[in-house]
């Protein structure tokens, strides 16, 4: 390398200290080239909000650099983020797996963004050239999705492989076998950094394969007299390859519930990554006429999502299907975390109902789409890097990783364990960290086009946890109060008289107009008093507020409402002029 060299940037916006809304940046020679973007959801204290996303403040501000994006897999934390990107900046062309691309282009006709990029398909060993710094080659691995891809990336620094989501199959259910050989013959002829997903660092032992759900799954359904009812991830398209199969097996017809799974379902049928006869998948309204025992109904809502149709199920919410003595309900998945409390509220509920439930890593019906230890030795051993970037995980996942990788002889000081935002300048003789970007998180309401800022979002949180107080008040042009102020509280909790607090209103809203009039009530020369509503609406919240937090002992929400009354002498009818100060 020359000394003119610049450094290669390695930028994670999101997927680090955290799990989901992956989206990575790769910088050099003033091009930028983004793999994967995806969400997050969000946590208990995010009210009203339906998805997170990361903090796309330095994509915005260097869209003349974008030349295009890798897409590695079709899940929601790798693709989920791209319509709403789109909507704040083009991206010139994706490239990605076929089932990845299907379920992209129909988010984006949907969000109405279809044309701000051009969406191309690539296959095992393909080769894409973007802008004139990058060349990227897709190989296939095996995930919990079909048609998932490692990607290597030939830049001026040297080979940099990242893994994307990954586990070691070796008996994929689609047949597609991960490409040992040729991450093989990159470790041969040298990478230059690996980038690792790190999600079961801390397991050890190998993942068991996606095959070995089956015969556990075919026992249940063999037990079971009653109707099934099924949930699943809906992007887990070998496990419902494999529910199908064995529905089919067992003489049970197929009712699907839940808009993401019927979408899957239907682009991996087309793609033929799912295979079962039309007559095997049939509507609610046909399957009700139909024996208990020849009846599955699949659904979503494995994560226990409050509007999905499993929890609606649950809660006696749904409109077409009710839980009956003798239904065998199975959760073929384990809870992410963070989502254990929805999912065996969900579970508890179905039980109180009379079903029998089947859950539980005991069970055999769910296994693990990321690799463990082992299986990370052997992608280590296959590539060989030189230096060495855990990613896809939280903290104390990202250090077991690096401990790992030391292990197999890659020294402490050619790793580095990083932050979202923090800058990773890699060059043909060195990794650090340099500089760091703006990398927080913008969060997108139920609407899924508003974003809810910090100060929203505070509010929510405000109303959630301490209610909010609503005072209207109304003064005349010369500050006095004409009536007493009406006041609301709605989920404060307070051993205070409501008549008192009433009074102890009424006292601060006189003491500012008494004490501070003057402060906002003018008159210049001979001209008309000026009186400036708004500065004295915000000194009486002001007081207000302070007057709430020590006498509810509380942090309520305050709404204050001044409505002023100007008289106006100047016309011959001498009529009032309302105004509301907001």
């Amino acid at each position: 390398m020359t000394q003119t060299q610049a450094p290669l940037k390695i930028i994670p916006l999101g997927g680090l200290h955290e799990i989901g809304k992956n989206t990575c940046v790769f910088e050099i020679n003033d091009e930028i080239v983004l793999l994967d973007a995806g969400l997050a959801f969000p946590t208990d204290g995010m009210h009203g909000v339906n998805i997170v996303l990361p903090d796309m403040t330095y994509l915005r501000q260097n869209r003349h650099k974008i030349k295009g994006m890798i897409v590695t897999h079709g899940h929601e934390d790798h693709i989920g983020g791209i319509p709403f990107h789109l909507k704040q900046f083009d991206i010139p062309v994706i490239y990605g797996p076929r089932l990845a691309m299907a379920l992209l282009e129909g988010k984006l006709e949907e969000a109405g963004v279809a044309d701000r990029t051009e969406l191309r398909t690539v296959g095992p060993r393909d080769i894409v050239r973007i802008g004139n710094s990058f060349f990227v080659e897709f190989i296939r691995n095996t995930h919990s999705i079909a048609d998932s891809f490692t990607v290597a990336i030939r830049t001026p620094v040297g080979v940099v492989i990242h893994t994307g989501d990954f586990k070691i199959d070796h008996t994929p259910v689609d047949g597609e076998f991960f490409d040992f050989q040729r991450l093989a013959e990159y470790g041969e002829r040298g990478v230059q950094c690996l980038i690792s997903d790190s999600t079961n660092s801390e397991v050890p032992g190998y993942t068991p394969s996606e095959r070995s759900v089956f015969p556990n799954l075919d026992r249940v359904f063999a037990q079971a007299n009653g109707r099934l009812l099924v949930t699943t991830f809906a992007s887990s398209v070998h496990r419902i390859n494999m529910i199908l199969e064995l529905a089919k097996k067992h003489g049970r017809v197929v009712s699907v519930i839940g808009r993401s799974m019927l979408n899957v379902i239907a682009h991996a049928r087309t793609l033929g990554y799912i295979k079962c006869e039309d007559d095997l998948l049939q509507p609610l309204h046909m399957i009700h006429k139909m024996p208990d025992k020849n009846v599955l109904i699949l659904t979503t809502g494995s994560q226990g999502e409050p509007m999905s149709a499993m929890t609606r199920i649950a809660n006696g919410d749904h409109p077409k299907v009710k839980v009956r003595e003798g239904d065998t309900i199975v959760f073929s998945a384990n809870p992410i975390p963070g989502n254990t409390v929805a999912v065996v509220n969900v579970i508890d509920k179905l039980m109180m109902k009379g079903a029998k439930v089947v859950y539980g890593k005991e069970q055999g019906i769910h296994v693990s789409g990321h690799a463990c230890q082992e299986d990370q030795k052997l992608m280590i051993g296959m590539t060989r890097p030189k230096f060495f970037l855990p990613v896809h995980g939280e903290h104390r996942m990202l250090v077991k990783h690096s401990q790992t990788a030391q292990s197999m002889g890659i020294p402490a000081q050619n790793m580095v364990i990083i932050n979202n935002g923090d800058v990773v300048e890699l060059t043909e003789s060195s990794i650090r960290v340099g500089d760091k970007v703006a990398a927080g998180i913008e969060l997108v309401d139920a609407s899924r086009s508003g974003v809810v800022n910090d100060k929203v979002l505070k509010e929510r949180q405000q109303l959630a946890g301490d209610g909010v107080v609503t005072v209207a008040a109304t003064v005349d042009a010369e500050g006095r109060l004409l009536t007493k102020p009406e006041v609301h509280l709605r989920g404060v909790v307070t051993t205070i008289d409501h008549s008192e607090l009433n009074t102890k209103i009424r006292n601060v809203i006189e003491f500012v107009l008494r004490d501070r009039w003057t402060d906002f009530a003018r008159s210049f020369g001979e001209g008309p008093l000026e009186i400036d509503w708004t500065g004295l609406q915000t000194q009486i919240e002001v007081e207000l507020r302070r007057m709430l937090r020590r006498e509810l002992q509380s942090n309520s929400l305050l709404v204050f409402l001044l409505q002023s009354v100007e008289e106006q002498k100047a016309t011959s009818r001498g009529r009032r002029v309302e105004a509301i100060a907001s």
